[in-house]
């Protein structure tokens, strides 16, 4: 084994891909970084490749499928807003931050996914409130240390819209610099979502994008600045990576409109009352579950394998593929799944009812011209991976590798054991 890094610094800028890798080259930090690091280029996401499964895949090392973060949100069809997957337990097994937590290391976590109520040192979760008596502040303080966050909050409170950015990452931003400045964590996970929202409010290629990938490379240049004044360099290991990509959309199917109207789900005031079978998004991929004690029943597997069929035959409709559940599990998804349906470029699925399909432009509640949770395929639809420092070989890995064996592989550079994952460790850039 080589040397071990006393301090891992992890940043993940979300919805940055393979596809922005050319123009990143072009700004000087990220230049700056390539340049001597260990480069993988040919990355996979998960299955479906959206941000909660993918980022607790990287800190497991496992497929979504086995660390049961299958989805963003839960499956609550009765509520009109489903509540988002950010605690802990909803992790099966352990973690790259809880096996650090053994040996004694000082860990941070800044708007990660999934680390609400871990045992985290320095942590501000990412929670999406969904209830209106929530308030985001105070929901973020139940779920993570309490006088951390109050001192984080006094001092930079002031940057933060909600979770609009820039606000957000300028306020997560200045939280991180005060971290490694004042605690010095031996292990650190950033989370940085400028681009992803951007992408999804304005579309793939905006200029808007452009714009925030910029802020990045600024951001980035930061955090080497101040690692560089607080620690020993020599014993520092930093990785940036990318969780997913996006495409671009411009229709919406509602599966559930399909399903109500096959008599399949019943609806009263505007509300889901009863389900026999139910969509569940995952943005550019959807769920279809059949209601627990009704999965055995043949006559209604058939009949719900026909709609889906149907629609599936259609040219003018947003269907691309149809998974079984076996198929679905096979490619890391939620084994409990009846079916899987995988969008058509430009489509993207939701999960109300009102109507069979819409115009993205003509969606006010959930709009979006940009998203994710696609089938990981394609070098166009790739994310990356890098690392510099201590116990890092630099030179570039052309194999894919999927965000699993990223796991895994700090694992190995940190001496720690992930215990039964999926992931392979690339050994290929570990000194």
């Amino acid at each position: 084994m080589g040397k071990i890094p006393k301090r891992v610094m992890v940043v993940s800028f979300d919805a940055v891909g393979r596809s922005d890798l050319a123009f990143l080259k072009t700004l000087p930090n990220f230049k700056h970084f390539f340049e001597g690091a260990a480069f993988c280029p040919h990355v996979n996401s998960v299955y479906p490749s959206l941000t909660y499964p993918a980022h607790t895949s990287i800190v497991t090392g496992k497929m979504p499928k086995n660390h049961g973060v299958v989805n963003n949100t839960k499956l609550q069809p009765k509520r009109e807003r489903p509540g988002w997957i950010y605690q802990r337990k909803y992790i099966r097994g352990t973690t790259l931050y809880d096996e650090a937590k053994k040996k004694g290391m000082r860990t941070a976590a800044l708007l990660w996914p999934v680390v609400g109520k871990s045992r985290i040192r320095y942590a501000v979760p990412e929670i999406m409130v969904t209830r209106k008596w929530q308030n985001q502040i105070l929901a973020n303080a139940a779920n993570g240390p309490i006088r951390y966050q109050l001192e984080i909050n006094k001092k930079f409170g002031h940057l933060r819209d909600g979770i609009r950015q820039p606000a957000l990452d300028d306020f997560i931003q200045a939280s991180a610099l005060h971290t490694i400045r004042k605690y010095r964590p031996e292990l650190f996970f950033l989370h940085l979502t400028d681009v992803d929202t951007n992408r999804h409010i304005y579309g793939v290629h905006h200029e808007k994008v452009t714009v925030a990938l910029m802020r990045h490379d600024t951001r980035l240049g930061e955090i080497m600045t101040v690692l560089s004044e607080t620690g020993d360099m020599e014993e520092t290991c930093v990785v940036i990576l990318g969780d997913h990509y996006q495409k671009d959309v411009k229709r919406i199917a509602y599966l559930n409109y399909v399903l109500k109207e096959a008599g399949l789900i019943g609806t009263r005031d505007g509300r889901i009352t009863d389900w026999q079978a139910i969509a569940k998004s995952c943005d550019g991929s959807c769920y279809i579950y059949l209601k627990e004690g009704a999965r055995a029943e043949k006559a209604l597997q058939a009949k719900v394998r026909k709609l889906m069929d149907d629609l599936a035959g259609r040219a003018d409709y947003g269907i691309a593929q149809i998974f079984t559940g076996e198929e679905a599990a096979m490619l890391g998804a939620d084994p409990a799944c009846f079916l899987m349906a995988e969008a058509r470029d430009g489509w993207v699925f939701l999960d109300d009812w009102e109507q069979e399909s819409k115009d993205v432009r003509d969606e006010k509640v959930h709009a979006t011209r940009g998203t994710h949770g696609y089938l990981p395929r394609g070098e166009e639809y790739q994310t990356f991976f890098a690392a510099k420092g201590c116990g890092i070989k630099p030179g570039v890995v052309e194999r894919e590798i999927a965000l699993w064996d990223e796991g895994v592989t700090l694992a190995a550079l940190m001496g720690l054991d992930l215990g039964d994952a999926d992931g392979r460790v690339i050994e290929e850039i570990l000194e």
